[in-house]
């Protein structure tokens, strides 16, 4: 199948030759997800775009994790927004690895472009201020569920920074491909979407055309089957998050799409 080309990259963020993959959570197949040491792993293994996940401490540290509380995948318990840093540095991923700040991540990887999910309201500030204060505008794409939290996120830091649409902008770029008229927030450079929702397909080859005549990339999470990731790259997806950091560089060399 014919793979539908994407648009030119706008935004430094993107200067990846598509499709592009993404570790997620650095690789969270191997239970560690979210720690230096899972990106570690992922930069070994060729990966150069990290996805991640940001939250505030009750000091105001913003640290890379997924969930609100330490409950699930760590060995302490409690809101990560309601415990200063010095207690939440203690908790081990896992039983064995630390938390890190955001900023130790981005100094560690330099080379490493990170897409990253806001996933708390308190987590705003910080982060476009660690983003300016390292001049990481090319090294930071950030994206939310909440459309408003992201558009907010672009007005304190300008156009420098690259954005993905929310679930508003993905369900208005789902309306103009089928010809239903619907507004959609400028600036953002991706629509990051699942493959479907609720038993609704979200990406399919009209998705994916309206966002590139759009100027939009299409990245997907969270992909796992190289089957999946076959038939998502034949329909011109830009890029894949995924687990399973081995799978997805197996499927793309096999394509010749492996950078």
């Amino acid at each position: 199948m014919t793979r539908l080309p994407g648009p030119q990259p706008g935004h430094p963020y993107l200067d990846h030759p598509s499709p592009i993959p993404f570790a997620h959570r650095g690789g969270a197949a191997d239970g560690l997800e979210n720690t230096a040491a899972a990106f570690r792993r992922a930069a070994g293994a060729g990966y150069r775009y990290f996805e991640t996940d940001v939250h505030t401490t009750a000091d105001g540290r913003l640290v890379a994790f997924h969930d609100a509380t330490l409950d699930r995948v760590t060995d302490a318990r409690g809101r990560i927004a309601r415990l200063p840093w010095s207690e939440v540095r203690r908790a081990r991923v896992a039983g064995r690895e630390p938390l890190p700040l955001f900023e130790e991540l981005l100094e560690e990887f330099p080379g490493a472009r990170w897409n990253v999910d806001l996933k708390a309201e308190s987590a705003l500030a910080p982060l476009v201020a660690l983003i300016r204060r390292t001049n990481a505008w090319d090294r930071v794409c950030v994206g939310s569920f909440d459309e408003g939290r992201v558009a907010r996120a672009r007005r304190a830091a300008g156009e420098r920074l690259a954005t993905s649409l929310g679930v508003r902008g993905v369900v208005g770029l789902r309306l103009r491909s089928y010809g239903i008229p619907a507004a959609l927030r400028a600036g953002a450079v991706a629509a990051q979407v699942p493959e479907a929702r609720g038993g609704v397909r979200v990406v399919d080859r009209r998705f994916v055309r309206e966002a590139h005549a759009r100027g939009l990339q299409v990245h997907v999470w969270t992909v796992n089957d190289p089957a999946r990731m076959d038939s998502l790259l034949d329909l011109g997806v830009d890029g894949i998050m995924t687990d399973h950091l081995e799978t997805l560089r197996a499927v793309l060399t096999g394509r010749g799409a492996w950078v």
